[in-house]
């Protein structure tokens, strides 16, 4: 039963990623990336929904399974255990959207050419206001503003 419960946190905690300015994601390191200045209008809080990669499902129902199987006799067990199967995953399921959700603000900038654009990010350890300078750095599709230097 232990090694069921530790493959559920292995799972969970694997499914779990970041989009933390301050964290930078291997495949990004070393490659060149595309800066512009800008200026902050605007800043507000917002969630980032948590994934649903299934995984937290499997993990549950696993557990449940198992936890179900050791209920009474063989016909209760296997009874106990399907339910205990479908419970584990529903809560798998919850565990790993509440896990990988976060907190995150929406940045709209004003560009040094007149276009305005917005960007999501998790919260990092800046905390930008309207009025700030920052930079707006691009790699590979993404996206991330940290304040600008002085």
């Amino acid at each position: 039963m232990k090694n069921v419960a530790g493959l559920l946190l292995v799972l969970v905690v694997s499914a779990c990623s970041t989009t933390s300015p301050d964290v930078v994601q291997r495949g990004d390191a070393q490659r060149l990336s595309t800066v512009q200045d800008a200026t902050v209008l605007s800043v507000r809080p917002v969630t980032v929904e948590g994934t649903q990669s299934g995984m937290g499902s499997v993990a549950g129902g696993l557990v449940g399974g198992v936890a179900g199987s050791s209920v009474g006799g063989r016909r209760e067990g296997v009874i106990v255990g399907v339910l205990g199967a479908v419970a584990g995953a529903v809560a798998g399921n919850a565990i790993e959207r509440s896990a990988t959700r976060e907190d995150a603000v929406e940045i709209l900038l004003q560009m040094r050419n007149g276009e305005r654009r917005a960007i999501v990010q998790a919260r990092g350890a800046e905390t930008l206001v309207p009025g700030d300078a920052v930079i707006l750095v691009m790699t590979g599709g993404k996206a991330r503003v940290t304040r600008a230097p002085r």
